[in-house]
């Protein structure tokens, strides 16, 4: 699958050009400095067209009882794929960046959590993909969440795709 792939931005559409590891280390560094205790969120989304697929990968960072922001950047998939792979590749987007910024988290002592878009109610297409979704990311050592726990994923990432 061909995926072309934007750089990274905040909600206000600030662009960024440096790697998102140094995005997220600044960022640490300068709410921590403001007296913040922060948790980062990973989560991505996706949206079928006949033609495509877009993703949209987003790091939330909150602000202990004080909001948050995030940092976000899209992806355009050329190849359509079923439901099942659609969620897998979006965990896959999500375990990758948290893999990347998980050590700088680390040092500074910022817990993580990777957020799946994917229903805990089998009613609902997305769950064919939930166990394996689970073992995936559990099984990289992250927290996992999956919907209506899942705002990263579900809401964040679901606004920008």
């Amino acid at each position: 699958m061909k995926i072309t792939q934007q750089k990274w931005r905040n909600f206000s559409g600030k662009v960024f050009d440096q790697p998102i590891t140094d995005i997220i280390k600044n960022a640490i560094i300068r709410e921590q400095k403001a007296g913040y205790r922060l948790k980062v969120c990973v989560g991505s989304d996706s949206q079928a067209y006949k033609s495509h697929v877009e993703y949209a990968t987003v790091i939330v960072v909150l602000r202990e009882g004080k909001g948050g922001f995030m940092f976000m950047t899209n992806y355009k998939g050329t190849k359509h794929i079923g439901i099942k792979e659609r969620m897998l590749k979006e965990v896959t987007m999500s375990v990758e960046v948290a893999y990347t910024i998980c050590d700088i988290l680390d040092k500074y002592d910022v817990a993580l959590e990777v957020h799946a878009d994917i229903n805990t109610d089998p009613k609902f297409q997305s769950n064919v993909a939930l166990k394996d979704a689970m073992g995936y990311i559990l099984g990289m050592g992250f927290v996992f969440k999956a919907k209506p726990y899942a705002f990263a994923s579900s809401s964040c990432a679901d606004k920008v795709v």
